[in-house]
């Protein structure tokens, strides 16, 4: 009992500390190692049972994550749910596609293991021709051989006839399937410290300290299109809806929404944060209590923004020319896989592969580059979260304020000298009640 007893101490201890610092010491101790005893190569075997083990679960994750996800959505809302449900997706696809061009125009590599030796599709026909291939591919040899495309579309052809048949206690089955599996997934993260040793000891061992300049370059690229993302793009795209501008609106979330998720890094867990802010904007609870949980699924444009930017990362790193009709089909790709994504701490890098995949990356290598994401996650993790779980709150403003200015109701003050204009016939109506309730939580 002794044993079990202490065991079980350390186990609290461990889980008691937080993952960004358990990792930042497992990062640490792997460059101490690799120069002190280079010659303990078992380390390595660490890092290879930890990208094991993420191989194993991340088809099968992906699988039932997406079947889920369709199988439980909602069908039959008003206008404010289309809208806002458009403005998930659209944002999410700008922001794969701001990643593409991105990476296009400060392309980087990544220095990956032997394995990394694929041949390189001669252009957008072989690339579509690949991809129509891969999408009828057999479902069961999709999930053995980790065929992403494929597991990607018969997981959505489930859903939506699940969807349409199932009975709601099958759909619970389901979504209980997808939560067991990310659960396991979640203890697999969980050691990724020791992973994370092993992977950093190697490294270091075979290419010095420099390795780190590379994944300080990819990091920097990353944080760049997020920023451009969370600055530039929902704001226009917010403020194109509004037929206004929405920068207060949008600074407002990426404070009070924003900051959270960034030191949270799950957007699951900063869904009440983000009720409560809605409350505060005066937005109307039976909307907003579904919209929000529904964009921590599918709002996931700083989950796009890592799919597409990592994917590029290892085609350059591959010597594979990518085209730019490629790129795009690369954007909607990971749109769609983001989408999907688990709500877990770095769950967008388990959707990785099924990028890779569209340019006939082999799965050891794709993660290989998941593994280096895990690196590097330690800031991208906080500020891709950080980016989605505040665009929640700025697309689901946006719906019903859109909402209110075709009724001719005038927008909370915050928005400035716009908030007294009106749209639509509706002109001599008064300010709503929730816009002068949110008035007091604005100043």
């Amino acid at each position: 009992m002794g044993v079990v007893n202490f065991c079980k101490a350390v186990a609290r201890g461990y889980n008691g500390v937080s993952l960004i610092l358990r990792i930042i010491i497992g990062m640490v101790l792997g460059v101490i190692l690799a120069f002190a005893v280079p010659s303990w190569t078992w380390i390595v075997t660490l890092g290879d049972l930890f990208v094991n083990a993420l191989k194993g679960i991340a088809p099968i994750l992906v699988f039932f994550l997406i079947i889920s996800a369709f199988a439980r959505a909602r069908a039959g809302l008003d206008r404010r749910f289309a809208r806002v449900i458009v403005l998930y997706l659209v944002g999410t696809f700008l922001a794969a596609l701001m990643a593409v061009v991105g990476s296009f125009l400060f392309p980087q590599t990544m220095r990956l293991g032997e394995a990394a030796v694929q041949s390189a599709p001669s252009g957008i026909g072989e690339v579509i021709s690949n991809l129509l291939l891969k999408l009828v591919s057999n479902p069961v040899d999709a999930l053995l051989n980790a065929n992403y495309i494929g597991i990607l579309v018969w997981a959505i052809c489930l859903g939506l006839i699940f969807r349409r048949i199932a009975s709601d206690p099958t759909k619970r089955v389901l979504v209980d399937i997808a939560d067991g599996i990310s659960t396991l997934v979640r203890w697999i993260i969980n050691l990724a410290p020791f992973g994370i040793l092993g992977l950093v000891f190697n490294a270091v061992s075979a290419n010095g300290v420099d390795i780190f300049v590379d994944y300080g370059r990819v990091l920097l690229l990353l944080v760049g299109i997020m920023l451009a993302v969370a600055f530039v793009m929902e704001p226009l795209l917010a403020s194109i809806v509004l037929r206004r501008n929405a920068w207060p609106l949008v600074l407002r979330c990426l404070k009070d929404s924003g900051i959270t998720a960034f030191f949270t890094r799950s957007s699951a867990a900063n869904i009440p944060v983000n009720m409560a802010l809605c409350d505060k904007l005066g937005l109307d609870q039976d909307f907003y209590s579904v919209s929000i949980p529904l964009g921590a699924t599918i709002n996931m444009c700083g989950a796009s923004v890592t799919i597409a930017v990592m994917t590029l990362t290892a085609a350059n790193t591959l010597g594979i020319a990518v085209d730019f009709p490629s790129a795009v089909i690369l954007s909607l790709l990971a749109a769609i896989g983001a989408c999907g994504a688990s709500g877990v701490a770095g769950g967008s890098l388990l959707l990785i592969p099924m990028a890779c995949s569209l340019f006939g990356i082999g799965n050891d290598v794709a993660m290989q580059v998941v593994a280096v994401g895990f690196i590097i996650g330690v800031i991208q993790d906080g500020l891709e979260t950080a980016l989605n779980s505040s665009g929640d709150v700025i697309f689901t403003a946006t719906a019903e304020y859109r909402q209110w200015l075709n009724e001719g109701r005038r927008l909370p003050k915050f928005f400035g000298s716009n908030a007294d204009e009106f749209a639509g016939q509706g002109a001599t109506k008064n300010i709503d009640a929730k816009a002068e309730a949110s008035e007091p939580a604005a100043k």
